[in-house]
């Protein structure tokens, strides 16, 4: 069998799919803001032309028209539907072999643990990759991108809280889903966190919480005094440090809550790398410049910006969740 490898999302991409909020009744009145959100976004990535192709997935013709008034040139627009804007979770996996070649992991998907099972998310990224050119293989376990993030060279990070959930892969062992991930994403070592951000929707995400920014190099928050995530960032410290990568800290915004009073799960952690342009969250804190800075620092090569997501957020997530790129062949 061909070894294939889930490459870090510093290695050159060749395109990225970004999902376009299309649901009315989904977003409600943040519907027009988290568009200009996602327009604005997809432009810093195109970067005028140097980035990669940019590809924004819209549910249907109404929402796919609103794409193209918004992003103009920056990207194309591909119609398919789906159930929701998170293609990091929803996209296939797209891995390459060692030849080179491109093959489309299509898992499993269950609403995050059976909360949010919206129709067509089980089949959008098996679509969108058929329709690129990229074979397609399913697997027959629950794996959402959003779960995971690697290094490039074998050392992948995830949460006990995610990837260990019984609301996932209730039949399969710590060790199954390593030799699983050993076996389709070429990961030869994986450090474990425990518990992601309060309140995040898809069960600790690692994405918002720790990053690989180099081979063997961690981003992780450097908490606020009023942070609610005080007690998982303080773990995930003490779980790098013993495990050996490099840590580097990226300011965290502290507590951002909701209408009600809750926290939400905001974080300059769920940044995009493109070939070109990194692009930060931001929430109008008192974090933003000092986060957008302390990332800018890691990526010398590209043009580091941070983009308002308040809107997008109120979705559940940020610009790292509405993505998954396509590495060159």
């Amino acid at each position: 069998m061909t070894a294939t490898r889930l490459l870090a999302e510093w290695q050159p991409h060749e395109a990225v799919w970004i999902g376009f909020p299309s649901h009315a009744d989904l977003w409600l009145e943040d519907l027009d803001l988290a568009q200009e959100e996602v327009a604005g976004f997809a432009r810093a990535v195109h970067a005028g032309g140097r980035g990669e192709q940019v590809i924004l997935v819209a549910n249907d013709d109404v929402a796919a028209a609103k794409a193209r008034a918004l992003a103009g040139d920056a990207a194309l627009v591909a119609t398919q539907p789906f159930g929701d804007v998170w293609l990091r979770d929803t996209g296939a996996i797209v891995v390459r072999d060692t030849y080179g070649q491109r093959l489309a992991l299509h898992h499993k998907i269950n609403g995050w643990g059976g909360k949010y099972e919206l129709q067509y998310d089980d089949t959008i990224g098996a679509r969108l990759a058929s329709d690129y050119g990229i074979r397609v293989t399913t697997r027959d376990w629950i794996l959402e991108g959003g779960a995971l993030d690697v290094d490039g060279a074998g050392l992948a990070v995830t949460t006990e809280q995610c990837l260990l959930n019984p609301n996932r892969n209730p039949g399969m062992s710590r060790a199954e889903i390593e030799a699983r991930l050993r076996s389709e994403l070429g990961i030869e070592r994986l450090l474990w966190l425990g518990e992601g951000l309060a309140n995040d929707h898809t069960d600790g995400h690692v994405d918002n919480l720790a990053r690989f920014v180099a081979p063997g190099v961690l981003a992780l928050p450097e908490a606020a005094e009023d942070d609610p995530n005080l007690g998982a960032i303080a773990d995930a410290h003490a779980r790098a440090a013993a495990f050996g990568v490099d840590v580097v800290s990226i300011p965290s915004l502290g507590r951002l809550e909701d209408d009600e009073g809750a926290p939400l799960p905001a974080s300059h952690m769920n940044f995009y790398i493109g070939n070109m342009s990194v692009v930060v969250p931001t929430y109008g804190t008192v974090s933003d410049s000092a986060a957008v800075a302390a990332i800018a620092k890691l990526f010398p090569a590209r043009k580091t910006m941070g983009l308002r997501a308040n809107a997008l957020l109120t979705g559940g997530g940020s610009f790292h969740c509405i993505t998954q790129q396509v590495p060159k062949a």
